[in-house]
This record gives structure tokens, sequence and C-alpha cells, in this order.
């Protein structure tokens, strides 16, 4: 075997490194913690963040983040959190607006600047653009008085006492708090908007919520000749051999207009065969489980879920408004779209 094909496997720390990786990244989550608890706790020293949250409340357009380096990968998670619950926004890169992406912001907009310095060059070369522009202006930095701190309307103060890095250097507990930060602006605009479930939902239409929240029972349901359906007078046999072309498991029991009165399941015939030997002449209505459970085809999903939990059934009949059978579901038909 070669060299090239062995496996490089790392070198193990010994007793003493590894409790010293351990302090440091105990030291790290402390110091972190630590400076979001004293953000919480100055939070209401002055009238900013109310400010910041009316500020973007009433703005008529988006909100555009933008921030320079390690500000800018945060920036990007602030814009995305926003959009997400209900603010738009979306993120510049300062660079580039200095170059022409500056177009995309327009009078009604709302532009959060982060810098924790405050004093980022590629940031302060485009605010008398932005100011030019009639757009209003958030900054997030860590030093309240530097040049962003004063220029712009409203400013929010992500000041640390130092960062978790060992040398002070790498923006590490300043990044957390920022992020911190953005999160409890985008809750509080999100509770300030009335923003629910079905409001997530609709800009999250690939995830699970989406899927719970937007998925209607006739997205799901078997219907047409999909459906397996026999009359009341129809003998056990013929019912079973429904059952089996279908392959549902169950057939509805239908009267002459198309309601259901009564439904059949493996289940049931298994009961059946427990207590006759001879079930030639019985008719489907004689053995059916009557008033069967039904939903709507308008209804969620996750409504006939709910259903089919709380009585532990693994069928269900759709019908009309006027209770007439247009469909059929399947517990594995919810598994299958991911309602489940």
């Amino acid at each position: 075997m070669s060299v090239t094909d062995e496996k490089i496997m790392p070198k193990s720390f010994d007793e003493t490194l590894a409790r010293r990786v351990l302090a440091l990244g105990r030291e790290t989550l402390s110091i972190e913690a630590d400076a979001i608890r004293a953000l919480q706790a100055r939070l209401g020293d002055d009238d900013s963040f109310v400010n910041a949250a009316q500020l973007i409340m009433a703005c008529d357009g988006r909100v555009v983040v933008s921030g320079m380096g390690k500000s800018g990968h945060i920036g990007r998670k602030i814009a995305a959190t926003l959009a997400s619950t209900g603010t738009p926004a979306f993120f510049m890169h300062p660079g580039e607006a200095a170059h022409g992406d500056l177009g995309m912001v327009t009078r009604n907009d709302v532009v959060i600047a982060i810098s924790n310095s405050g004093e980022s060059s590629e940031i302060l070369d485009i605010l008398p653009a932005v100011k030019r522009l009639g757009a209003r202006v958030i900054a997030m930095t860590g030093k309240p008085a530097s040049r962003l701190a004063k220029l712009a309307d409203v400013h929010l103060n992500i000041a640390v006492d130092k960062e978790a890095c060992p040398l002070n250097l790498a923006p590490t507990t300043s990044t957390t708090v920022t992020l911190a930060m953005g999160d409890a602006l985008a809750v509080a605009l999100l509770d300030a908007r009335g923003f629910r479930e079905q409001d997530f939902a609709l800009s999250h239409p690939g995830g699970a919520l989406g899927r719970r929240l937007l998925t209607h029972v006739r997205d799901v349901m078997r219907s047409g000749d999909a459906v397996p359906s026999v009359r009341p007078e129809t003998s056990l046999v013929e019912a079973l051999l429904e059952v089996t072309r279908k392959g549902l498991g169950m057939t509805a029991i239908v009267d002459a207009e198309g309601r259901p009165v009564g439904v059949f399941t493996d289940g049931d015939l298994r009961r059946v065969i427990e207590r006759m030997h001879d079930f030639s002449d019985i008719q489907i209505r004689d053995v059916m489980h009557a008033n069967p459970r039904r939903v709507r085809p308008e209804q969620l999903a996750v409504d006939a879920v709910a259903v089919m939990e709380e009585f532990r059934i693994n069928q269900m009949l759709v019908v009309d408004e006027d209770d007439r059978l247009v469909g059929a579901l399947h517990i594995h038909d919810l598994t299958r779209a991911k309602v489940i």
C-alpha cells in the first residue's frame, strides 16, 4: 500500500492540550453568553431599538443590509431572517454597491449598515450616496462615537468588552452580538406585523412547515376510479375484490346519491373471519362500519392527519359540500407528501 493510499489520522491531543481545548471552548461560550446578556441589559437604555423597529415598520420599500468582511456574513443572515419573517430585505455588498449595485436602493428603503468599528471605509464611501437617495440609515456599530454611528438616523450599539479570540483580534463575540441584535429586531418586527405560522409557510413552501400548512386534502387524495366504492347490497366477496383492485385497504359503501354510509377495511375483514367461517352470502351492509370519518377537499392535510391519529385509522373518505364521495386518503399518501 502506498503512502497516498493510507489514511492520514490526526495526531491525538495529549492530556494537557485536550484540557486547554475544552477550557477555551467553554470560555468562548461563556464570553459570548455574557456579551449577549450585557446587550439585553442595555437594550432599553435609550429609544434606539424601538426607533429602529418603527423606522422599518414605516418603510414602504425594503430593508437593505450591508457590511464588509465578517460583518457582511452576519448581514446576509440578518437579511435572510428578516425576509423570511415578513420584512422584505436583501443583502448588498458595499464594494459592489460602489460599482453599480447602489442602483438597487431607493428612497423608500431603509439601509442597515453594519460595522463593529463604525469606520469601515467601504460602508462610509457609499453612505453619502445612500443619504442623497433619501433612504434612511440604521447603523449597527460597537462605537457610538464613530462616524457611521453619527451619520445614521438610528444607531444600535453592539459594543462588546472583548472578543472570545485569545488574541482579542478575530471577530467572535462581536459577530455573535451583531447576529443576536439582528434576530431581536426580526422577532420584534415579526410580532408587530402580526406574522403567523401561515405567513411563515408561504415563504418556506419547500420546508416541513410549508408542506404542513400549504398542503390541502385535494392535493394528495385519490380520486376518480382510484377511489374504492360499492353499494350497501354488494356481497362481501365482491366488496373484497374492490378493496383488492384499488389497493387502499378499504372500500367506501355509498348510497344511490353517492353519499358514504359506511366503510369496510382490512381490519374489519379480520374481525369478520374471527366471527364467521362462511360469509359467501353476506352483504357488505351487514359488516360495514357505519358513519365513517370524513374530510373535505379544501381542508388542510394536517387536519386529516389529526383525525387519523385521534381515532387510530389509516384511511379517510373525502366528501364534497353535499356529502358526496369525491376521494379517499391513505396514511401513506400523507407520508409520501411529507405532511407527516
